[in-house]
């Protein structure tokens, strides 16, 4: 069950190639913490494109990343800083996927001049197996019963049974 509490990350980074791998696992670690499993691979992929792309080919490596969590949509943003970076040409790739394994993403400009790329995952409902109530399972001095030292047909009619019977079941 995804919680409808909002939440919100936020991490600033200077992009190089080893800190890539420390960034997927630094998201995936909020994602888990916010109980969003099934949305750890396509948004640190996603992250992991981007970040990828802003080390290729932009020159001032500073990023900020942040994630929003509404209840129903996780929406994940990647700000870089620099100018000359064009969205359209240098990272056509990049948001080519980020496209196709998105519900939707976008890109705008700051009052900056910086560039934001973002994307959003929409949560779905996991395949649950419905829970179905087990009946208590009884304790040990619940489980046992005492052994009878008489059968059970002596015990049942008083009638028919001797008197000795009767006499050492009291």
């Amino acid at each position: 069950m995804k919680t409808a509490v909002p939440c919100y990350y936020h991490l600033d980074v200077e992009v190089s190639p080893e800190r890539v791998g420390q960034v997927r696992r630094i998201l995936a670690a909020h994602l888990r913490f916010w109980d969003l499993e099934d949305l750890v691979e396509p948004v640190c992929g996603g992250a992991e494109l981007l970040l990828k792309a802003i080390d290729e080919h932009a020159r001032d490596k500073h990023t900020s990343i942040e994630m929003w969590w509404t209840g129903q949509h996780l929406i994940t943003a990647v700000a870089e800083n620099n100018h000359d970076l064009r969205p359209d040409q240098d990272l056509r790739a990049c948001l080519a996927r980020i496209a196709a394994t998105s519900d939707g993403w976008g890109c705008c400009a700051s009052q900056t001049g910086s560039k934001v790329i973002w994307f959003s995952q929409r949560a779905r409902a996991g395949v649950r197996a419905p829970l179905v109530p087990k009946p208590p399972t009884p304790s040990l001095r619940e489980g046992l019963t005492p052994p009878r030292e008489l059968p059970v047909a002596a015990l049942a009619s008083p009638a028919s049974a001797p008197e000795g019977v009767l006499e050492a079941a009291r």
